[in-house]
């Protein structure tokens, strides 16, 4: 059985899934879904995931993994080189830690700015099956706490080349797709006072994966 993926090219959620499926050079066949039309509240890819979430994984046993944090675990455990989430529990542990900051501090943070705040996201203030309204003063909370992810992340890479530890690992894929999915909220990095943030994104560009 192939190991199949859903995915939307534009969407910050899957993007993470699909640069760890090259990062592990896991051949796999894509499945689009076209979120901005709604597909995935359709009765079709609810028979897929109920939860009406990308991304989705379905292994090549015949598993489905619904979220980031299966997928990730699979994927590692699968496919162990090049290790993602470390090889030791110091390593394991300093990645997990900002791998965690990563996705509440910065992604979660986007999505409260971006999903109370935007009229194309009116009572879909949270992802999933079940319509909720939108509570606007988290759209400016949310662009204040995405502003102070960038801070904490300006801190964090002075002197260092990756978030956690000395090498690529899944701490910069999500803080990396958190910069670069900031601007649906009008956030971006700063030269002047986000100069190691800005080195730091500059240098995972010449990784392939962080082109998909």
């Amino acid at each position: 059985m192939t190991i199949v993926f859903y995915d939307c090219k534009t969407a910050p959620s899957p993007r993470r899934a699909r640069i760890l499926l090259a990062e592990k050079g896991v051949p796999h066949e894509v499945v689009l879904v076209d979120l901005a039309n709604k597909e995935q509240l359709g009765e079709a890819f609810r028979k897929v995931n109920p939860q009406c979430t990308v991304p989705v994984l379905v292994t090549d046993d015949g598993l489905t993994l619904t979220d980031n944090a299966s997928i990730a675990a699979w994927l590692e455990a699968a496919y162990p080189e090049p290790p993602l989430m470390g090889r030791t529990p110091a390593e394991r542990a300093e990645i997990a830690g900002w791998h965690w900051r990563s996705e509440f501090e910065g992604l979660m943070a986007i999505a409260e700015g971006l999903r109370n705040g935007s009229p194309a996201m009116a009572n879909r203030a949270l992802p999933g099956p079940v319509d909720y309204a939108q509570i606007p003063e988290l759209a400016q909370r949310g662009r204040a706490r995405v502003e102070r992810f960038l801070e904490v992340l300006e801190a964090r890479l002075a002197g260092r080349e990756f978030v956690a530890t000395d090498r690529f690992s899944i701490a910069d894929v999500t803080a990396a797709v958190a910069v670069d999915f900031a601007r649906v909220v009008k956030v971006k990095p700063d030269p002047e006072r986000h100069p190691n943030v800005v080195r730091w994104r500059a240098g995972l560009a010449a990784r392939p994966s962080m082109s998909l």
